[in-house]
């Protein structure tokens, strides 16, 4: 499938800041199941800085805006020809040893009701036991936007019964390491469906370590594997971890910020 991406981030302050600097994972990832075909992100009034790829494989991009600032827009256009890997994260070079996302986080901290959902889970190996731990996040939080906020945790969500995709992936996430399952948060693209599936354009899901096949993704908030649906941007520990957009503004001022992502599929 070849999917195109507009994605503008707007921040406005209210009384001008000295300066803005901003670190980006808005480079779709290099593996088998996506190819770039063109990509381009733009920052007004801002100059590239250095860019490095990371120790999980994802490509980092520093900004610097010059002030007075009192707006900044990151506009994001691109195409990308995606392939249905049934989540599977083949092809992707990464030197992070999955270990390493055994490490609990605030956001994906353990509490009794996480610990007692995880343990309800079973199967018969690794993979099956993963599936059986996202379609229990599954059915534990309904989708619902407007209930949860960017700081909720995953035991909060689960006490809620309700959240969106990040919430999703924070509970799986939770639940696969307190069975000793590395998994990790990813952040990417979602392409509107017309089959009613709710969902929201710039997606988040998680990714669990699988012996035999390496990482491998799970969506809880669409109750699927990630497919050519989907463009994966990068990865982190939790979601402020895999942010797309990192920001530090010098100045006192109070921010807004304003996102509009449209996925659409393009012709061959």
């Amino acid at each position: 499938m070849r999917l195109t991406v507009d994605h503008l981030t707007s921040y406005r302050y209210d009384v001008p800041v000295r300066s803005v600097v901003q670190s980006h994972r808005l480079t779709p990832s290099a593996f088998a199941g996506q190819k770039v075909i063109d990509w381009e992100v733009t920052v007004t009034g801002g100059v590239r800085g250095a860019s490095h790829r990371d120790g999980a494989g994802d490509v980092v991009q520093g900004w610097t805006i010059a002030g007075p600032v009192e707006e900044v827009a990151v506009q994001v256009r691109g195409t990308v020809e995606t392939e249905d890997l049934a989540g599977v994260l083949r092809g992707h070079r990464e030197s992070v040893a999955p270990d390493c996302y055994l490490r609990e986080t605030a956001p994906t901290r353990i509490d009794v009701a996480l610990a007692a959902l995880a343990a309800s889970a079973s199967g018969s190996d690794c993979l099956a036991l993963a599936h059986a731990l996202s379609l229990a996040v599954s059915d534990a939080i309904a989708y619902r936007p407007g209930v949860t906020h960017a700081h909720t945790t995953a035991a909060e969500a689960l006490a809620l019964g309700e959240g969106v995709c990040q919430d999703h992936a924070h509970a799986l996430i939770a639940l696969a390491r307190a069975r000793g399952v590395p998994a990790r948060y990813v952040s990417g693209y979602l392409f509107a469906t017309e089959d009613g599936t709710p969902h929201e354009a710039a997606h988040a899901w998680a990714e669990l370590h699988i012996p035999g096949l390496g990482w491998v993704g799970f969506d809880p908030a669409n109750r699927c594997c990630p497919d050519d649906r989907y463009i994966r941007l990068g990865s982190g520990f939790d979601a402020q971890d895999a942010a797309p957009i990192r920001g530090v503004a010098r100045g006192a001022a109070v921010e807004e910020m304003d996102v509009r992502v449209a996925v659409l599929q393009s012709a061959q």
